[in-house]
């Protein structure tokens, strides 16, 4: 595990390989995998877990009670919240806070907010700037503010297209509500 000379990394549950850069906090309490990149000025807070891989970029704040699946992005600045009534003279823990759930491989962009209590599900890809209010389908591909789903996206990340056969050489077909990806 490397420490940046200007972070800070108070807990004892980081595994082998994860960075944790400048002005980064990671309190003691969290857990936090292998081979994760925590960027400057990150906040992970004691009670947040984050699975293998996962890269949290510049100026995300990860709350107790935000659990993230290996191999998620978080991009710059998302910020997941873990009280739906906040008051400043309230003082809410442990069960009081609503879970919020990240599945794997899923893409958070940039500035994206996370109200409490939802679920993102595996690959799901979550554009700039939305605000999640409700959980996000698996490989569903959400905007705005609430997030709506425009679409469907890739493991490799990319949206797809109304056929649901990706260029990279995947291929999914509808089931329902859902897509699952077609094996060969």
């Amino acid at each position: 595990m490397f420490v940046h000379a200007q972070g800070l990394c108070e807990s004892e549950s980081v595994g082998d390989g994860t960075r944790v850069w400048a002005f980064a906090h990671v309190l003691p309490g969290a857990r936090v995998g292998q081979n994760c990149n925590i960027c400057d000025g990150a906040y992970v807070e004691g009670g947040a877990v984050l699975g293998d891989g996962v890269t949290v970029k510049n100026q995300v704040m990860i709350f107790d009670g935000v659990t993230v699946g290996d191999h998620v992005f978080l991009g710059p600045g998302v910020a997941f919240t873990n009280d739906l009534n906040p008051r400043a003279h309230v003082k809410r823990g442990g069960d009081e806070l609503l879970p919020t759930v990240v599945e794997r491989g899923a893409t958070l962009g940039a500035r994206v907010t996370v109200v409490c209590g939802v679920t993102i599900g595996e690959y799901a890809f979550v554009g700039a700037g939305a605000v999640v209010t409700k959980d996000v389908p698996a490989h569903a591909f959400v905007v705005g503010n609430p997030a709506r789903q425009i679409g469907w996206a890739c493991w490799c990340g990319l949206r797809l297209p109304e056929s649901l056969d990706c260029t990279c050489g995947r291929s999914f077909a509808l089931d329902g509500d859902v897509v699952r990806e077609q094996v060969a």
